[in-house]
C-alpha cells in the first residue's frame, strides 16, 4: 500500500498531512536527532550522499504521491525555486562551474538568462498547481492523500464539471468544488478513547449556546449552520497560500494565479528553507538524473496541463 508507514518515526519524513505523527516528524527534523542528518556544514558524507538525502526529503514532502518517473520527468528540478541572491563570481569559478555543468567553453553574455531558475514558464510544472495539492492547501482535506482520493472517487468538480484526474495542473481562474459530505471537518465527531459521549455533548452544547443573551445573534441561534470540527494538532497547519481564494460556505477554492518565487521570497509552502542546502542539493540531484529527451509517446503521457 502506498500509504503504509507514511509517518514512520525512524525515517521521520515530513508529509503533506495534518496528523499528529507528521507534526512530531516535523519537529524531529527541525530540532530532534534527525536534524543532524541535513546539517551539511560539517559532514563526512560524500557529495552524492548529500544530494541523495536532500532528494529523499524533498520527494517525501512534495511528490511521494506521484510516480517517481513522472515526478522527475515533469516536475523536477523546476519545482525547486532558486531564490538565493546571485553572487559575483570570478572568471576561474565561472569556468569551473561551466565545466561541471558540461557547458561549452565559450559562454556569451546572455548565459545567465539560460540558468535553470524559477520564472513564469517554469511555474507551469510545479506540483502546487496539481488539483489534489490545491484541495489540501485550501484546508479542505486532512492530507494530500485524502484530497487525491476525493478526486479519484468523483467527489470533486472542476469549473462545475465532475473531474477524476488527480494529475491535472490548474490554470489561473479555475474553480475547484468539493462535496461537503466527504469533508471530514463537517461530519459529526466520533467517540474517542479520551472523551465520552456526555463530554462531547457538553462541548457541542457550548458551541451552539452563546455565552450570554446580550451577545446572542440570529446567526448564533440558527440551528441550520453546519458545525465545524477541526481535528487535533491542526493549528500548525492552518494557513492558505496567497495564490488561492477559498470559500468555505460553498466548499470551493479558486486558483487565482501561479505561485511566485524570487530571490529572498517564495510562495511555495515547504518545511525547508527555499535558499537552504536541502533545496540546493536536491536541485543538483534532479538536474543530473532528470530525463531530457521527450519523445512523442512520453509527451502523450504528460500530466494534463490547463496552462
Amino acid at each position: 500500500m502506498r500509504d503504509l508507514n507514511l509517518y514512520d518515526f525512524k525515517r521521520a519524513l515530513p508529509r503533506m498531512s495534518w496528523t499528529g505523527e507528521n507534526l512530531y516528524n516535523l519537529w524531529r527534523r527541525s530540532l530532534g536527532e534527525p536534524a543532524k542528518e541535513i546539517d551539511f556544514t560539517r559532514t563526512q558524507k560524500s557529495l552524492f550522499q548529500q544530494r541523495w538525502i536532500a532528494k529523499r526529503l524533498i520527494r517525501a514532502y512534495h511528490g511521494d504521491f506521484i510516480n517517481e518517473k513522472t515526478f522527475k520527468r515533469w516536475y523536477m528540478p523546476t519545482t525547486l525555486p532558486d531564490v538565493r541572491p546571485r553572487r559575483a563570481q570570478t572568471e576561474v569559478q565561472t569556468t569551473q562551474l561551466n565545466k561541471w555543468a558540461k557547458l561549452p567553453k565559450a559562454v556569451d553574455k546572455d548565459a545567465k538568462s539560460r540558468r535553470r531558475e524559477i520564472d513564469g514558464e517554469d511555474q507551469e510544472e510545479l506540483p502546487p498547481r496539481r488539483i489534489d495539492v490545491v484541495i489540501f492547501r485550501a484546508c479542505l482535506a486532512h492530507s494530500v492523500y485524502d484530497a487525491r482520493r476525493m478526486v479519484v472517487h468523483g467527489q470533486v468538480l472542476l469549473n462545475g464539471k465532475k473531474h477524476q484526474n488527480a494529475n491535472t495542473r490548474l490554470a489561473p481562474g479555475d474553480m475547484v468544488s468539493v462535496d461537503p459530505k466527504v469533508i471530514s471537518f463537517l461530519q459529526p465527531r466520533t467517540l474517542s478513547a479520551d472523551k465520552s459521549s456526555e463530554e462531547l455533548a457538553v462541548e457541542d452544547l457550548k458551541d451552539e449556546i452563546p455565552a450570554s443573551t446580550e451577545q446572542s445573534t440570529p446567526a448564533a441561534k440558527d440551528k441550520t449552520l453546519t458545525p465545524f470540527h477541526l481535528p487535533a494538532y491542526a493549528s500548525p497547519f492552518i494557513f492558505v497560500p496567497a495564490y488561492l481564494e477559498v470559500s468555505y460556505p460553498t466548499c470551493s477554492v479558486v486558483y487565482v494565479r501561479h505561485p511566485t518565487a524570487r530571490p529572498g521570497y517564495s510562495e511555495i509552502p515547504t518545511p525547508y528553507d527555499a535558499d537552504g542546502e536541502v533545496v540546493r542539493l536536491a536541485w543538483e540531484w534532479y538536474s543530473k538524473v532528470r530525463p531530457r529527451n521527450r519523445s512523442k509517446r512520453q509527451l502523450a503521457r504528460e500530466p494534463e496541463n490547463r496552462q
